[in-house]
């Protein structure tokens, strides 16, 4: 979705020749091709690899698409290990913090995966162009299969789902505490009867946490697999990153 009104459905499917076979792989950027072209055609690698040389769209961040900084890099640092790289340093050199102090914005980096009942989707969509309003939104239907309510840890209903990927940060003149607006988002999922993947930043308080993600099925796991806790906890790695 590159704005509430602009939305690009994208299926795929094997044939046996092409006409032509397009490159996204340096100069040109896979994400901005959905809005020029209705059918297009890749390699099965390049397919399965399309959204890595542009992060999908948050190479914007790192001035990789720019055309000149952009040739800078070369095709071969253009893609996720790359911005990774330069994405950790500048957390541990806090450049950005430096410019933004200096320019009077404040930022958060909201990096979330969301899924949310079909019947759902609608509502936290509009949640997410008002309160939070990163474009372009990834977005993608999530079957879930007829055993999907015995996994505690991970709780979804045998339903239909609809995954949200956002991926930016957050820019605002108003100063506003650590965390606001991952936090809004995860009041909003769980209102919604839906639930967020652990990989990024998380801000539970811990028995918000353990309500959602099978906190007495987990401390009963734990107890017989690693009773001397030599793993670490969940809620320390995901929310207290211990």
């Amino acid at each position: 979705m590159f704005d509430a009104g602009t939305l690009v459905l994208s299926t795929g499917r094997f044939v046996e020749a092409a006409p032509y076979v397009s490159d996204y792989t340096f100069e040109r950027i896979y994400y901005r091709s959905l809005l020029e072209r209705e059918l297009d055609y890749l390699t099965v690698r390049d397919f399965l690899w399309r959204w890595d040389t542009d992060w999908f769209w948050c190479s914007k961040n790192l001035g990789a698409q720019r055309p000149l900084l952009r040739r800078l890099y070369g095709r071969q640092r253009l893609n996720s290990r790359t911005y990774t790289r330069l994405m950790r340093l500048n957390s541990r050199l806090g450049l950005t913090r430096v410019v933004d102090r200096l320019s009077g914005w404040h930022r958060e980096s909201v990096i979330q995966d969301v899924d949310l009942p079909i019947d759902k989707a609608p509502q936290f969509l509009a949640f997410l162009l008002r309160e939070i309003g990163l474009l372009p939104v990834w977005i993608c239907p999530i079957g879930a299969t007829r055993q999907a309510d015995r996994f505690p840890l991970f709780p979804r209903r045998c339903a239909l789902y609809v995954n949200f990927g956002f991926w930016d940060v957050v820019r605002r003149r108003a100063a506003h505490p650590p965390g606001h607006f991952n936090r809004l988002v995860e009041r909003e999922v769980a209102r919604l009867g839906g639930i967020k993947s652990l990989y990024s930043d998380s801000y539970y308080p811990a028995d918000e946490f353990a309500a959602i993600y099978g906190g007495d099925t987990y401390r009963r796991l734990k107890a017989r697999y690693d009773p001397q806790g030599r793993l670490g906890d969940l809620y320390g790695k995901c929310v207290l990153r211990h």
